[in-house]
């Protein structure tokens, strides 16, 4: 304590020293310090005897905000003067991860904040610390939207993302005895030194209510609640580009006029507030359980919200740009992204705009809408493909039911004159389903029928869809699917987040240009029996190891061994992603060590298993699956017989921060997903892209990868797509012979082995033949003796360590397909047909 309070002092006169002058285009480290002092002084957050790490992070950032708004500037004039084509993505989630680092990375300024923050009695890095992750994400949905984000800001494309600016998040895990605990996340308990509101762009928001038929026959939504949505801009650079783009998130608020002065003075003040607090529920928090009728009813008015006010916005852009345009031009000036069937209302919303509001007819409107429109689907799971209750619908959005119900009745029209031979087909192709029992309407079926392209994100995901899911669609429109294999940002995922590796990686290709050209990487491969390159990749390695070792004591309390081999398995806790698989594995190898004798013991491959990810509050399995990984831990890691050869971590709170750590410091990582269950994946790329191997499914991107790296450096195992409907009909015929291993397994956790809880619920769902929630749905069963097997080509390939590293660079080498500048440029040219536009 007491140092703390000299280093606050010490760091307090280093400040005094410096003079505070605004200088908000500094790039000399003095200048730079000037700056940050100033906005100490003149931007207070804190009490001004204070510059500890916290103040000084605010003040930082501050500094490098003002560099960003004056590009950013230029970048909305450059854009007002042009008039391009412009994209607007729409996603429900933006999983940004901390901004600072990758700010003044792209700046290209890094060296000179570090200097600044030096004269001023702070380091770079600890300072980075300070910052929250923003909490408007949770996984990979987000995450590639925001790699999409700085894609089109580094290839200097006119485009914006729209998103909510949800206060809570999603939740912040904590870990205990019973498991996982759900608490607010805080990124904006103090506030976001990032995001600059926009006072003058505030647009109305309508939920319920009615319409109202004119005399000339026109339809107008009236009546119900209205909420303002207030747009909170972040700025987006582009890597050493002028060029910054915008991430606008809105937020709801309702205004003075609606709050009842005479209802709080007359002391109901819960009633006086109504409408300010339903309008705080909407951006509270980002996938509000949805189990009652009001759960669904916020969802709802959450994605209404996210369309309604980003179109109204377009649309203001749209005429504000050029005066007299005609509606005609609106889609060779107007592009829509959907990320998935979250922002799907933005198809009858765009509709009831331009008929209700701007007074255009319905063949005008739809021909406007579907040139407009585009839409990526993620997942071919049916639980994800988001189908509605009429009733609630039609409860909350009168007016968008009505036209909905007009495009499914025309789109049926349209198949029974053009192919008749389609007719049986209809059910399961119109928009709505109206089974008495439960009539919803069916959102991916709206998308197809008004976009003009749908996307799959990985080339197995886009086949699966068009010879399955949308098979019939494709038969209509042979032209309007297409594949974009998702890729990832090599700046924040290996530039920023893997400085050692990435100087190495500069060294020897003699550029630096990799960073904005992925595939120089392949340049890689003539050097990867190079034993000096080995050299110098595995002590690059062995720092991140460290690092990561050092961070997994601080928030666990375990230690684990930089010199064992680090497997990693994060993402979102799923039955089909198997992180069940993973730790049944784990339980075998600590079973298998327990009864090897200590000389046996020596001759195997030290091993940490490091498991991470959150599991959806309402997600029974999945929490169990938490609870198992903690439990197993607990014993593996203080048993002294086996510790030495292997750990089991569970890495709480896994978001962008974190895996900027583990994937770095990872050798191994997992990717096992039921085949034919995973669209495309992206934490694959990032830990391929970082020299790790990958032990996996032929699922999703994985596919991809081992055709990219080398079939050799991939560890496969596992069913493939072709063969899951097939097996999954075997068991339920009771054809399934488990292997031995298996029940042995699932039999040592009986045992009581990991505790007194009973996991028995969770063991049943790889119980019995058929029924909910059994039969083994995700073949964890099936896979098994081959995953073991897999496991044990991984354990002698690690002993080889020159086999081994030349492996992991071969892995770096043939990761370039999958950047998102790639996968950016493809969109720009086939979906979106929009063109630079660089801010000189």
């Amino acid at each position: 304590m007491a140092d703390a309070k000299a280093n606050g002092k010490n760091e307090a006169a280093k400040l005094a020293k410096i003079p505070a002058a605004a200088n908000p285009l500094a790039n000399e480290p003095s200048a730079i310090a000037s700056n940050i002092s100033y906005h100490v002084q003149y931007s207070p957050h804190f009490s001004p005897t204070k510059f500890e790490p916290e103040q000084a992070f605010f003040a930082t950032a501050e500094s490098v905000r003002d560099r960003l708004i004056q590009q950013w500037n230029e970048t909305y004039h450059h854009f007002n003067k042009v008039d391009p084509k412009q994209t607007y993505y729409l996603s429900m989630e933006f999983l940004q991860g901390r901004t600072l680092t990758n700010a003044i990375g792209s700046l290209d300024i890094q060296n000179a904040y570090a200097d600044a923050l030096n004269n001023l009695g702070h380091v770079l890095e600890e300072i980075a610390e300070q910052e929250k992750d923003a909490a408007l994400g949770n996984g990979g949905l987000g995450r590639l939207a925001s790699c999409f984000l700085d894609s089109m800001a580094t290839l200097n494309l006119p485009a914006w993302g729209y998103g909510l600016r949800y206060r809570y998040g999603l939740f912040k895990q904590k870990i205990t005895k019973q498991g996982q605990e759900e608490v607010a996340e805080d990124w904006l308990e103090k506030f976001s030194p990032w995001e600059v509101v926009r006072h003058d762009v505030v647009f109305p928001v309508r939920f319920f209510g009615s319409v109202m038929v004119n005399p000339n026959g026109t339809r107008k939504w009236v009546g119900g609640e209205v909420v303002q949505a207030v747009a909170y801009d972040i700025p987006i650079p582009g890597y050493k580009t002028k060029n910054t783009i915008s991430l606008r998130l809105w937020d709801a608020k309702a205004s003075a006029e609606d709050f009842n002065l005479f209802q709080f003075n007359d002391g109901q003040y819960e009633s006086a507030a109504q409408l300010h607090s339903r309008a705080q529920q909407i951006c509270a928090v980002l996938y509000p359980g949805d189990s009652t009728e009001e759960g669904k009813l916020l969802r709802l008015k959450q994605q209404f919200f996210l369309c309604s006010a980003s179109l109204q916005d377009m649309i203001l852009r749209f005429k504000e740009r050029k005066s007299g345009r005609q509606w005609s031009e609106f889609p060779s000036k107007v592009a829509v992204q959907l990320n998935d069937t979250h922002p799907t209302l933005a198809i009858p919303e765009l509709m009831r705009l331009l008929m209700d509001e701007e007074g255009l007819g319905w063949d005008e409107a739809w021909d406007i809408t579907t040139r407009t429109v585009a839409y990526t689907n993620h997942t071919v799971l049916p639980e994800a493909l988001e189908k509605w209750s009429q009733a609630v619908m039609w409860k909350l959005l009168p007016r968008h039911m009505e036209i909905i119900e007009e495009i499914d009745k025309r789109f049926i029209a349209m198949v029974r004159s053009t192919r008749s031979d389609l007719e049986s087909k209809i059910p399961s192709m119109c928009i709505l389903d109206n089974n008495p029992k439960k009539p919803v309407v069916r959102m991916a079926n709206l998308c197809v029928v008004s976009a003009h392209t749908v996307n799959g994100v990985a080339q197995l995901h886009s086949d699966i869809l068009k010879a399955d899911l949308f098979a019939d669609y494709v038969s209509l429109w042979p032209n309007k699917l297409q594949n974009k294999t998702n890729g990832i940002t090599p700046r924040r995922w290996l530039r920023f987040c893997n400085p050692e590796l990435s100087k190495i990686i500069t060294k020897w290709l003699k550029t630096d240009q990799w960073v904005t050209n992925l595939d120089l990487l392949v340049g890689l491969r003539q050097f990867a029996d190079n034993t000096e390159l080995q050299a110098e990749w595995e002590s690059a390695k062995m720092a991140s190891k460290k690092h990561l070792a050092d961070y997994i004591w601080r928030v666990t309390g375990v230690t684990i061994d930089p010199n064992s081999l680090f497997d990693i398995q994060v993402k979102r806790i799923h039955e089909y992603k198997r992180q069940l698989l993973n730790i049944l594995g784990a339980i075998y190898r600590y079973k298998k060590l327990k009864e090897m004798s200590p000389q046996e013991r020596k001759k195997t491959t030290p091993r940490t298993i490091m498991i991470g990810g959150k599991a959806f509050a309402t997600y029974t399995n999945a929490k169990r699956i938490v609870k198992l990984v903690n439990d197993v831990g607990e014993v593996v890691n203080t048993d002294p017989e086996v510790n030495s050869y292997l750990k089991v971590v569970f890495v709480p709170n896994y978001n962008v921060s974190v895996a900027e750590l583990l994937i770095p410091g990872s050798e191994l990582s997992q990717h096992i997903s039921t085949a034919g269950m995973e669209a495309s994946g992206t934490s694959n790329m990032k830990f391929s892209l970082n020299g790790c191997l990958i032990i996996g499914t032929l699922d999703g991107a994985n596919v991809e990868i081992r055709q990219e790296i080398g079939e050799e450096n991939f560890f496969l195992f596992g069913a493939v797509a072709e063969q899951v409907p097939k097996l999954r009909k075997e068991r339920e015929d009771g054809l399934f012979k488990p292997d031995p291993r298996f029940e042995e397994a699932k039999q040592f956790i009986r045992s009581g082995a990991f505790g007194s809880y009973d996991y028995n619920p969770l063991l049943d769902s790889l119980e019995g033949n058929t029924g909910y929630g059994r039969g083994d749905y995700f073949l964890v069963g099936y896979d098994f003796p081959s995953y073991l097997e897999a496991q044990d080509r991984v354990d002698q390939a690690y002993k080889d360590q020159k086999k081994w590293l030349k492996m992991s660079i071969l892995s770096t080498a043939g990761s370039g397909k999958f950047s998102s500048d790639r996968t950016i440029a493809q969109y720009a040219k086939e979906i979106w047909n929009i063109t630079e536009c660089r801010t000189s």
